[in-house]
C-alpha cells in the first residue's frame, strides 16, 4: 500500500453535510496523517467549513460541483443525470486513480449501482455485497449482505462468505474467524436448497475458512460466529429489527428511570455503568458499511449520522486500504476456484 492514501468525499450526501462531512475529516485527519481528502461538492459551501480547520485545509482539495444526486432519486435516475455529481464524480476519482477509496453517506442504492457501473467487481466476484460491523456478546461480527443483493444463488453466498472472513481477518483482527450461513435452524436439511448447496460448497471448496454451518437469528447478537453470511433480503431485516429493537429497549429504560423520586435516584447510581453501555452500543462507533467486492474500496455512512459516525466510516475505508482487503479477496477466491467471467481494467487498489 502507499504510504500517502488518498480519499474521495462525497461532500454532499448525508442530511448535515457538508458541515458533518468537514469536521469528521478533520477528526479522520488527527488519527490518520497519512490521509489526504478530496472533497466534491460545492465549493461556495465547503470552503467556509474548511477554513475553520487550518491544518485539515492543508491536506484537502475542493472538487467543485453544484450537482447532488437526493435522498429519494431513484438509481437509474442517478445514472442518467447525476454524471457531474458529488457522488458520481468521487467515484471517478477512484476509477482514475486519483484517490484509493470514496465514502459517501448519501443514496444508498444510488451509491450501490453507480459504485458498481465506475469500478466494477473484482476478479471471482459476480456481485458485491454490504457488509458491517455489528456489536455481539463476544466482541464484533461482520454480517452480509444487508440489502445490495435481494436474492442470492449459492455461488455468491460463497463469494460473499469468502469476503466477510477476509475482513474479519484482517481488519477485526480475528486469527481465524468463524463462519454461519443464516437459516432458520442450524440443522443441516433446515432451509432452502440455495442455502443447503451454498453450505456444501464452503464445505467442499478446500479452503482453509473455519466454516462453523447454519446459525439462527438469536446467534447473531450472541456472537457465536465471527461472520454472518446471508442474502441481503434477509440482512436487511435483521439489521434492522435489531435497530429497532435497540432504540425499543432504551426508551423502555428511560421511562422506567423518570417513573419515581427513588427511580431517579437509582438512574444518579447506574449512570457510570449506564455511560458505559451507552457507548457500547452508540450506532456512530459501528458506522460505515462496506461495499465488499467492488474494484475499489466504496464505504457508505449512514445518511443522518453527525461528525464522529462519518469520521468511523472514514476508519473502516483506511482500514481497509491499510490491511489490502481487496488483494486479499482476490486470492482467496483465486484459491477457490471461483473466478469471475469478468476481468477488472486495473490492479485492485
Amino acid at each position: 500500500m502507499p504510504q500517502e492514501l488518498v480519499l474521495a468525499l462525497d461532500a454532499m450526501g448525508g442530511d448535515h453535510a457538508p458541515a458533518m462531512v468537514v469536521r469528521g475529516a478533520n477528526i479522520a485527519r488527527v488519527r490518520h496523517p497519512n490521509v489526504r481528502f478530496l472533497l466534491f461538492g460545492d465549493e461556495h459551501t465547503i470552503a467556509p467549513l474548511l477554513r475553520r480547520y487550518s491544518k485539515l485545509a492543508r491536506v484537502a482539495e475542493i472538487r467543485h460541483t453544484t450537482e447532488v444526486i437526493g435522498a429519494n432519486d431513484k438509481p437509474s435516475l442517478a445514472i442518467r443525470k447525476g454524471r457531474q455529481s458529488s457522488m458520481r464524480l468521487a467515484l471517478d476519482a477512484v476509477d482514475a486513480g486519483q484517490a484509493h477509496g470514496v465514502v459517501s453517506a448519501g443514496n444508498t442504492g444510488a451509491l450501490m449501482v453507480l459504485a458498481r457501473l465506475v469500478l466494477k467487481t473484482l476478479p471471482g466476484i459476480d456481485r458485491p455485497a454490504m457488509g458491517t460491523i455489528f456489536p455481539t456478546q463476544r466482541g464484533e461480527s461482520v454480517i452480509l449482505d444487508l440489502g445490495a443483493n435481494l436474492e442470492c444463488s449459492a455461488r455468491e453466498l460463497v463469494q460473499f462468505a469468502v469476503m466477510g472472513e477476509v475482513f474479519a481477518r484482517t481488519v477485526l483482527g480475528v486469527t481465524r474467524p468463524s463462519v454461519g450461513l443464516l437459516n432458520v435452524g442450524s440443522e443441516e436439511l433446515k432451509g432452502g436448497e440455495t442455502l443447503r448447496q451454498a453450505a456444501t460448497l464452503l464445505r467442499e471448496s478446500g479452503l482453509s475458512i473455519n466454516f462453523h454451518g447454519f446459525i439462527e437469528g438469536d446467534d447473531i447478537a450472541a456472537g457465536t460466529v465471527d461472520v454472518i453470511t446471508t442474502d441481503g433480503f434477509t440482512g436487511n431485516v435483521a439489521l434492522k429489527t435489531a435497530e429497532g429493537t435497540a432504540r425499543l429497549y432504551t426508551e423502555f429504560l428511560r421511562t422506567a428511570f423518570k417513573r419515581s423520586l427513588l427511580a431517579r435516584v437509582a438512574y444518579l447510581l447506574a449512570r457510570p455503568a449506564l455511560k458505559k453501555l451507552r457507548e457500547r452500543v452508540d450506532p456512530r462507533a459501528y458506522n460505515g458499511a462496506m461495499f465488499l467486492g467492488l474494484n475499489g474500496v466504496t464505504v457508505k455512512s449512514h445518511g443522518g449520522t453527525d461528525h464522529k459516525g462519518f469520521a468511523n466510516a472514514l476508519d473502516v475505508a483506511i482500514d481497509m486500504l491499510n490491511q489490502g482487503v481487496n488483494p486479499k479477496i482476490i486470492e482467496e477466491l483465486s484459491s477457490l476456484g471461483l473466478q469471475g467471467l469478468q476481468e477488472s481494467r486495473r490492479a485492485a487498489l
